[in-house]
């Protein structure tokens, strides 16, 4: 058929397209080899950034960790430091007339001093043999056998015999206690520094660190607040039975202590190691083997700090009943101030380490024990006319000096040592000087009293050899305090 003319500006009608046939489908193209590679570069990295975050993320928020866990170790230390000076307060009052009665009071004195001492020589093997496994098992389980080996041989101490009932076997199972007691505390002093030093954040070591120090100042003050409650008795009392009391309550720490150890995690530094397969199959002998610059002058740093505290807390006692012939209970209060006022001390000179460095403030506590090595009994002797002369020659000592070398030591010592033998170095350093410095001094200066005729030059004399062992180790020690990896 002829197609008909279009009118002006009429425009043709366009037909609609066929849809296209049908077809099967086809399968997916495959990309190129290049691109398929580069997308999957581009979504790993991605992943291990993400990954890296979520790792990183808690360590930017640690103070609830780290504070449960020097809470913790504070209380765990109390409660170990508790029983460990609770013997040394009887020792100074009561022991030597319950345990030692056939000798003369001075003797018996120094024979009850003496099995103070026997503790102080028991605490390196404390310090080997729960070293050893902590760097191997972890810090956190040498906590629960260290707690419980302190806590059971205080309460058997508060009901064994005396020597009137079994004669010479009372003074043999005194001993084996005092033993029992210093392999606890041998043990428990590098576990509980380090769960709070290693969890601690890299600026704060030195504060976090000094908590489980000011163990040592509440263990202190309960120990004294007891023996000043059971010093009120008559001296009948006291000797029959009061005595024990202290003593018989340290299974009820124990059961608190083992309670809030188990709510902390182990230490981080450790399962690094754990989850690297790095652990020491032989941490002591690596330790003094490529370690034994930092073990000496660990041992060293400690001469003063202490065997300056035993005397100033248990010689000090002996003293003050046996040469100004002050009542028992003279000094306790005193003591109990020194232990309230200790407490912040250490913290603050800990923090002034993260500041300032551990060395500067570790030298200044031992200077200040120098300077005060003479001053300090000349403030005792006028303890007859006013006792409070004596408070104030223990809390100067106590404070300005000791506190200062302290506070930081435990962050200090954990620094010296790389993780994987920290607990072993860290402890055989700490525990070998406490048998010729701490274990030793209390009897050594009762020693050179009577053999000056109660002079005491010869004491501030040895005060003062302390310190210059302790100067000449901080001079040798590295600065530790800007160390990031622990």
């Amino acid at each position: 058929m002829p197609q008909q003319a279009l009118k002006p500006g009429v425009q043709p009608a366009v037909a609609e397209p066929a849809p296209p046939p049908l077809t099967p489908p086809q399968p997916p193209v495959k990309k190129a080899a290049g691109p398929a590679l580069v997308d999957t570069v581009v979504d790993r990295e991605e992943v291990l950034q993400l990954q890296q975050q979520a790792l990183t993320r808690p360590a930017a928020e640690p103070k609830p960790q780290i504070t449960t866990v020097a809470l913790a170790s504070l209380i765990g230390t109390s409660i170990e430091w508790y029983d460990y000076f609770l013997y040394g307060t009887a020792a100074a009052l009561v022991f030597n007339k319950l345990f030692f009665p056939k000798f003369d009071p001075l003797v018996g004195t120094l024979l009850a001093l003496s099995t103070f001492t026997i503790g102080f020589i028991a605490r390196p093997f404390g310090g080997l043999v729960f070293g050893h496994f902590g760097d191997r098992i972890g810090r956190k389980q040498m906590l629960y056998i260290t707690l419980l080996f302190m806590g059971i041989s205080s309460t058997i101490i508060g009901v064994l015999p005396t020597y009137a009932a079994i004669g010479v076997w009372a003074p043999i199972l005194l001993v084996l206690m005092r033993i029992c007691q210093g392999i606890g505390l041998g043990g428990e002093w590098g576990g509980a520094v380090l769960m709070a030093v290693e969890h601690a954040p890299a600026k704060r070591r030195g504060f976090y660190g000094a908590f489980p120090q000011t163990g040592a100042m509440v263990g202190g003050l309960l120990s004294t607040v007891a023996f000043l409650l059971v010093a009120r008795l008559k001296e009948p009392a006291l000797l029959a039975w009061g005595w024990r009391l202290p003593f018989l309550f340290s299974i009820v720490l124990v059961v608190v202590g083992i309670w809030i150890r188990m709510k902390i995690a182990e230490s981080p530094a450790f399962l690094k190691i754990k989850d690297q397969k790095t652990e020491a199959k032989m941490p002591i002998l690596e330790a003094i083997t490529k370690h034994p610059k930092n073990l000496l002058v660990a041992m060293g740093m400690r001469f003063a700090e202490n065997g300056l505290y035993y005397i100033i807390t248990v010689f000090s006692l002996t003293y003050c009943i046996t040469v100004l012939k002050l009542p028992k209970a003279a000094f306790l209060p005193g003591l109990i101030i020194n232990y309230c006022i200790g407490f912040f001390a250490m913290l603050m000179y800990g923090h002034i380490s993260d500041k300032i460095g551990r060395r500067a403030v570790y030298m200044w506590g031992a200077a200040v024990c120098g300077v005060l090595a003479f001053p300090f009994f000349w403030m005792m002797g006028k303890a007859p006319q006013n006792v409070m002369w004596g408070w104030l020659a223990i809390i100067l000592m106590a404070q300005l000096g000791h506190s200062a070398m302290y506070g930081p030591q435990a962050s200090f010592f954990a620094e010296l040592f790389p993780a994987r033998v920290r607990y072993s170095g860290a402890s055989l350093g700490y525990q070998l000087a406490s048998i010729f410095a701490g274990g030793m001094a209390p009897l050594v200066a009762t020693a050179l009293l009577a053999k000056a005729h109660n002079k005491t030059w010869p004491v501030s004399l040895y005060m003062l050899s302390f310190v210059v062992i302790t100067i000449i180790a901080v001079i040798f020690a590295e600065e530790t305090y800007k160390k990031t990896e622990m």
